[in-house]
Formats: C-alpha cells, sequence, structure tokens
C-alpha cells in the first residue's frame, strides 16, 4: 500500500493507495501543519489515523512526498524512515514527473504545482489549467505536450478575509458562503458579496486569459479546501478533484519504482 503525503502551509495531507482503486485514494485524512512538531509526534497521529481507516503501519510498503514547507519535509521523511521503514520518494530534481517545466528556474515551481500537472495531465488530458484554492489562489497552465508552461499566484480567500478582519476594525469573521445576493444589505452579507463572489469573478477572467494564451480547448481543474464553493459560482470547471495533488503523487511514484 502507497502512502501519499502533500504537505502544505495550512495543512498535510495524507491519503492511502491500494491496486482496488488504482489513482484514487482509498483513505484520506488531514491534519494542521505545525513546524514545532517532531517526526515523533506525526507518526503517532499518522498511526491513529490509519487505525480509524481500518489500516495498520505495517500495510504500508512504500511512500511518495511533496512539500511546499521545506522545514517539515525532514520530520515527514524520518517519520517514513523510522516508523515505517521505507525510503520514501521526493518530488524534486532528480525525481522523474514526465513533465518538462519550462518555468525560470525551474526550481522555483512548488513540487506540489508540478504534482497537480502530472495529475491532470494523466488523469483529464491536456492542454490543462489548474487552480488550486489553498493558502494561495495558485493558477497553472500545462501544454498539451506535458509541458508546464507557467502559471499565476494570488492570496487565498482564507489569507485575504484574514487580513480584512485583522486590518479594519470593523469588520468580523464570516462563514464562506454564497450571499443572497451581489449587493450585501449587511456587513455578513457584503463580506460574503466580495469574498465569494469576487473571488468567483477573478477566477473566471484568469481562466479566460489562460485559455486565451495556451489555446485550443484546455481542461479546467479546480482543486483545494474552496474548490467546490468557488467552482459553484465561477462554471469554468471541467471538474473539482480534490484529491488532485495525492493522485498525482501516486502516478510520479509509478513513474520512480
Amino acid at each position: 500500500m502507497l502512502l501519499a503525503l502533500d504537505i502544505g502551509n495550512t495543512n498535510i495531507k495524507f491519503g492511502v493507495f491500494d491496486d482496488a482503486h488504482g489513482y484514487s485514494p482509498a483513505a484520506t485524512w488531514r491534519v494542521a501543519s505545525d513546524r514545532k512538531r517532531m517526526a515523533d509526534e506525526y507518526a503517532a497521529m499518522l498511526r491513529n489515523l490509519l487505525e480509524l481507516g481500518g489500516y495498520s503501519a505495517p500495510d504500508v510498503s512504500s511512500a511518495a512526498i511533496c512539500s511546499g514547507v521545506p522545514p517539515l519535509t525532514p520530520e515527514i521523511v524520518g517519520l517514513c524512515r523510522t516508523y515505517l521503514g521505507i525510503e520514501p520518494v521526493v518530488v524534486g530534481a532528480g525525481v522523474r514527473t514526465g513533465v518538462k517545466v519550462l518555468y525560470d528556474p525551474p526550481r522555483d515551481v512548488g513540487a506540489d504545482r508540478i504534482v497537480n500537472a502530472v495529475g491532470a495531465l494523466k488523469l483529464y488530458g491536456g492542454p490543462a489549467i489548474i487552480v488550486d484554492f489553498g493558502t494561495g489562489t495558485v493558477f497553472d497552465a500545462v501544454s498539451a505536450d506535458a509541458e508546464y508552461l507557467g502559471g499565476a499566484i494570488a492570496p487565498g480567500i482564507t489569507i485575504a478575509a484574514d487580513a480584512l478582519f485583522h486590518n479594519a476594525s470593523q469588520l468580523r469573521r464570516v462563514e464562506l458562503r454564497r450571499p443572497d445576493g451581489v449587493i450585501g444589505k449587511n456587513t455578513v452579507h457584503a463580506l460574503q458579496s466580495g469574498l465569494v463572489l469576487g473571488y468567483a469573478e477573478m477566477v473566471k477572467g484568469m481562466v479566460a486569459r489562460f485559455a486565451d494564451e495556451l489555446g485550443g480547448q484546455p481542461k479546467v481543474i479546480g482543486t483545494g479546501g474552496l474548490a467546490d464553493l468557488i467552482a459553484e459560482e465561477a462554471g469554468v470547471f471541467d471538474a473539482v478533484n480534490q484529491n488532485l495533488t495525492l493522485s498525482g503523487l501516486r502516478i510520479v511514484h509509478d513513474m520512480n519504482p
């Protein structure tokens, strides 16, 4: 059984893959990223999560990792080595992905962005536009020839909301959901309109601009925590796949036995 680990700034997402489920994880879990936690602590959390899913540590025979948080990478690698007895595939220089990176310089592209490109190409074909709603809202463009062309990065919706709450004394936290109308009749609805509908319009505009430059009929894939909410409002997505990064890790692992 393969354990895939996606280390992000906000969360670490775990997924397990077996032959029966192909490129879809059999189970997934999410924990908060904490740079102060040690490998031992993450190992204890992982063991409990596996047991809750009906698995155990000895079931894991291989692992693949992508990380956007360099200080956490050695802790998770240590977890795999010490508690699982395996050497994980860590996506980075020297790891085969099947994607040609045209970014300048290539090492500046986050591993998760390349893994998302791998997953999108395998599962949906190219050209593709990937929108990842995480700590940042990240747009990526991949050609039909498996070339990672580049992308765009905007503040994530939650980051933007936090900035408002921390810097405007009369504004407060609100639930991120669709308001009754775009013209907010109270502060809560006005914030929801700007954050949810405003971001949906930004996504629509950026996807249209990406599509103009890419040409053809690109597939538009959404992933990340708020992808379902924004996809419903933007109306430009061909698919929303919350496990795109984990599936991409499965594919990359298969290329690097």
